[in-house]
């Protein structure tokens, strides 16, 4: 059995089913915490239909990026297409996410679980700012994301990303400033932000 991903793609493509089990295996950990903040009612649905899209593409797959971002890909057009059905009367109308956020389009918490409270507030202020900048910031802080990685799932230039990051940061802050039940957590989570993000990625990924 190959091991890298190139390598069980093809196998895959020729009709290898072991080994798109495998790949399944690999990356269906990272597509559930792509989901698991923004849609948590209907995650599990959204998960199957990503790889279930990859095997419908695999044979147009050339590796131009990696088969995780590939995935990542897939994954941000369903979310999109799942907001736009369930918010729209007319499934072609574009869908404003620079303005709304997963708190908007799916209220409810986020099923992820954090230990700290620090933690929480920051999963629920991320479902507080738009989802164009939560979907930035999640794969930035969760999968070590640069911004030209970022560009390459969402397909926008690598400037946007880099301004979309930046005030993504600055949306995540003022949540939590409103979210915070005392200053003192407010202080503790917005001082630390990237900590208690890779506290949470590091849970999630151990429960995985």
């Amino acid at each position: 059995m190959p091991s890298a991903d190139s390598e069980l793609l093809a196998a895959w493509q020729a009709g290898d089913e072991r080994a798109g089990a495998t790949l399944f295996e690999r990356h269906y950990p990272a597509i559930k915490r792509f989901f698991d903040n923004k849609v948590p009612e209907a995650a599990e649905e959204l998960i199957q239909g990503t790889f279930l899209k990859c095997l419908e593409a695999r044979e147009r797959f050339r590796g131009d990026s990696s088969l995780r971002t590939f995935l990542f890909a897939i994954a941000h057009n369903l979310l999109r297409e799942h907001f736009r059905s369930r918010h729209h009367r007319d499934p072609a109308a574009p869908l404003d996410t620079s303005n709304l956020s997963a708190h908007d389009l799916a209220p409810g918490p986020s099923t992820i679980l954090a230990a700290k409270q620090q933690q929480r507030l920051l999963l629920d202020a991320l479902r507080r700012i738009p989802l164009d900048h939560q979907i930035a910031l999640e794969l930035h802080y969760w999968e070590g994301y640069t911004a030209a990685a970022i560009g390459e799932v969402v397909g926008l230039p690598l400037g946007t990303i880099k301004t979309r990051l930046r005030r993504g940061r600055q949306l995540l802050e003022a949540a939590i400033e409103q979210l915070a039940e005392n200053p003192e957590l407010r202080q503790s989570t917005i001082s630390q932000v990237e900590q208690w993000a890779a506290g949470i990625r590091d849970q999630i990924r151990s429960q995985a």
